[in-house]
């Protein structure tokens, strides 16, 4: 027994004083955690001298840690091996629930991001919040979806050290918090490289004081401690409300203003006040837009409490600061009401109002003056731009594929592309094969190994290597069974956790994401009734069974997404009640989706939906995780779906629907209400919203999803996401890819020439590019 596995002993014994055979997994769990921290205490230290990357983000969605550490650490098979002896299995962890530090792609790109980075040595540390309840816990309630808090930190968290020494200040308007950081080692596969994530709690400035005896004062000082620990509970507070939105600035200013203090705290430790050397030694990367305070509050620490003038503290902000633009649509740039930044955090918008002067003066010397300077404001019209402020003190604005990075330069940033074309660059975004094809499906993995080695664990391009293996008769049945073996492990997992059946048989079409508008459930959904009906009317005789699953949670306060959830369930209902469709079709929408669900679901899916309005998806990674596994994509030329059909062949996916291009000359006369009109498939579809088909419990929600598509709303026009333009395209990729699995070998060639061709999305490849193309390190 080595010390690894003596140590587990040890911790089970004096911790909790239990054997391994008595341990019951949250036991088990500590114990192997904190052993394995253990190992690594030495090799976890930040080396002198070198340029670090900080890596700002609102979400880290890391999942579930503990498998992904001991592999990256080469003590997985080792733990395991140990568990076994003592009747038990790394399997007992599956009862962890995940980190609720995120919610969708922007928070695993950047977990994606700090293993890669760790894994090829790059010193990139992340910055961010220790949210107390995450995101929520989602379920289902008469096909509702209902939010409870996420209390993921009742399992522990032994992968976290509180560095109380390090704790700082931070000061609002009404009330000034301690920023408590706690710090989470991001293990490089080998564990050669060890870099850190930072989650800052909020925190009253004293203790609380229990044996306080005056009711005023322990009242108050409650108070004080439930206003202070409020700022770093949950994520995404809903900003429907004006305390909401305050509570999101407060979140933002919260998190960039320790993580800021705490780096000048590094550098004035090893340089004093001399910065002439910061820029030199820190790269600060903006994810998306919820970080940008960043820049006037570094102009504020630099000015206010070390004396710089304002040229000097700009400069080095810009050498600094580099952003990474996720999103084209304008409701999700952020802007913040000046009233209100002013109500949050007054002393950061002096900087605000500098930076909007020196942009004044910048396109000035460009030659733009006047009236043509507005459209570049930071402020304007009471309100505070936060996008425009990240891409005019950043030194790099990046989009995440191909396709979004000209979208922004050619449409939805033109006029900054045309003044400062220099700064922009593209980075399509990456996934990291440690978690999406080494753990989440070691059967494939292994296929993988034996057939061309194990490099690609940390060179994906590796498995282009795998190609020649598509045209092997015994590779492709091999893939199958594998493929088989994980929708077996699926439909065990479902119906533990759903109560559903699912038959391993069928073909799984499979939609995991965040419920939004743009990436279209609800077109899914009316293909679904669509082929329901095709199906009951005899029209459609030739399908191939199938399941379509999904999975997404809705904001709390997005009430559009919250109807399609419960309409989808509505027609899953529907249709896995109907005596006719058993054995034919099935809709299963799973609660709660997470990275460990992901996890079980992406390895078992044939078909990966893909399916946003061409020129909304910035680029997708679940598309990226699915190609992986072996999926094919059914999918819009949208995001990240371009470049995956160009490296493994439209021919081995299904894509569909209108392009950017054709939406724009659409656009002008598209008519949502002729095509219902003059064509009886969709307006039957559609009529399920208002003709009784479907019960939304007198909630008016299907009847507001109809308007939507109909007669638009006050902010948007009628069916502003081209549904209905793309349903009959839709609806026929959707029967060729059934069709097609009917010739398994043919359809195994396809996803295998997937896997093979997956080399690019590595964000290993990404995260290199970062670091050579933007940060310099």
């Amino acid at each position: 027994m080595d010390r690894f596995e003596e140590k587990i002993g040890e911790l089970l014994r004096l911790d909790f004083g239990v054997t391994p055979d008595g341990a019951d997994a949250k036991q088990l769990y500590t114990a192997v955690s904190q052993a394995a921290m253990d190992s690594l205490r030495d090799g976890w230290k930040k080396p002198a001298g070198k340029k670090r990357a900080c890596y700002f983000s609102a979400e880290f969605l890391m999942g579930r840690l503990v498998n992904s550490n001991l592999m990256n650490l080469g003590l997985l098979e080792e733990a395991d091996r140990y568990l076994k002896a003592h009747g038990r299995s790394v399997a007992d962890f599956e009862q962890i629930e995940d980190d609720a530090l995120g919610n969708g792609g922007l928070g695993r790109l950047a977990a994606c991001f700090l293993d890669s980075a760790a894994t090829h040595g790059i010193p990139l540390d992340g910055y961010g919040i220790r949210y107390r309840y995450g995101l929520f816990r989602q379920y289902f309630e008469d096909g509702f979806q209902r939010e409870r808090a996420d209390d993921w930190l009742r399992f522990g968290d032994p992968w976290s050290v509180r560095r109380e020494e390090d704790a700082v200040e931070v000061r609002f308007a009404d009330q000034t918090v301690r920023a408590v950081p706690y710090d989470m080692p991001v293990i490089g596969y080998g564990g050669k490289t060890i870099n850190t994530l930072r989650l800052w709690q909020s925190e009253p400035l004293s203790a609380f004081d229990f044996d306080l005896f005056n009711r005023q004062e322990y009242d108050r000082a409650v108070a004080e401690k439930n206003r202070a620990e409020e700022i770093s509970y949950v994520l995404y507070p809903n900003d429907d409300t004006d305390a909401g939105k305050r509570l999101r600035l407060k979140q933002q200013y919260f998190f960039s203003s320790a993580s800021l203090q705490s780096i000048l705290r590094e550098y004035l430790g090893r340089h004093g006040e001399d910065f002439s050397a910061f820029a030199d030694e820190y790269a600060v990367q903006l994810n998306d837009t919820h970080p940008t305070v960043s820049i006037p509050e570094l102009l504020r620490l630099l000015m206010e409490e070390h004396g710089l003038c304002y040229d000097e503290a700009f400069s080095i902000a810009q050498r600094v600061f580099a952003y990474t633009n996720h999103t084209i649509m304008a409701e999700a740039l952020e802007k913040w009401d000046v009233g209100l930044f002013l109500s949050v955090i007054p002393e950061v918008y002096p900087y605000v109002v500098m930076l909007q002067n020196g942009l004044k003066q910048a396109l000035h010397n460009k030659g733009i003056n006047g009236a043509d300077q507005i459209p570049y404001y930071l402020v304007d019209d009471g309100r505070i731009h936060m996008a425009r402020m990240a891409i005019f003190a950043a030194h790099s604005t990046n989009g995440v594929a191909r396709i979004h990075t000209e979208i922004l330069k050619e449409t939805a940033l033109r006029e900054w592309y045309a003044v400062w074309p220099e700064r922009f660059n593209n980075k399509t975004n990456g996934i990291t094969q440690r978690r999406w094809l080494a753990l989440c499906n070691p059967e494939l993995s292994g296929f993988i190994t034996e057939r061309i080695g194990d490099g690609w664990i940390t060179e994906l391009d590796e498995l282009k290597k795998l190609a020649p293996y598509a045209d092997d008769e015994r590779a492709r049945e091999r893939f199958l069974a594998i493929k088989r073996e994980k929708k077996c492990q699926l439909a065990a997992y479902v119906k533990a956790r759903e109560g559903v059946e699912l038959n391993p048989d069928f073909l799984f079409d499979i939609q995991v994401k965040r419920l939004h508008e743009y990436k279209r459930q609800l077109l899914n959904a009316f293909s679904i009734l669509d082929i329901y009906f095709a199906l009951k009317d005899g029209r459609l005789t030739d399908f191939y069974p199938t399941v379509f699953l999904f999975g997404a949670k809705a904001a709390p306060g997005y009430y559009r997404a919250k109807g399609i959830i419960k309409y989808l369930n509505e027609i899953a209902k529907r249709v896995n009640g109907d005596p006719d469709m058993k054995g034919r079709m099935q809709v299963v929408f799973v609660q709660n989706y997470d990275v460990s669900y992901a996890e079980k679901l992406i390895p078992a899916a044939d078909v990966s939906e893909q399916i946003s309005t061409a020129g909304t998806e910035a680029s997708g990674t679940s598309n990226m995780k699915f190609m992986l596994n072996g999926a094919v994509t059914l999918g819009t030329l949208d995001g990240a779906n371009i470049e995956i059909v160009e490296q493994a062949g439209a021919e081995n996916n299904f894509i569909f629907g209108a392009t950017v291009e054709e939406i724009a000359s659409a656009a002008s006369t598209y008519d949502p209400k002729a095509l219902c009109r003059d064509n009886p498939r969709i307006r039957r579809v559609v009529d399920t919203l208002v003709d009784g088909t479907f019960s939304d419990g007198g909630t008016g929600m299907f009847r507001e999803l109809y308007d939507s598509l109909m007669t638009g709303a006050s902010w948007h026009r009628p069916d502003q996401y081209y549904l209905l333009l793309d349903f009959e395209s839709y609806c026929d990729a959707k029967l060729r890819v059934n069709r097609a699995y009917r010739d398994r070998a043919a359809f195994a060639r396809k996803c295998l020439l997937n896997t093979a061709n997956a080399g690019k999305f590595s964000s290993d490849r990404t995260i290199r590019e970062y670091a050579r193309e933007i940060w310099g390190v």
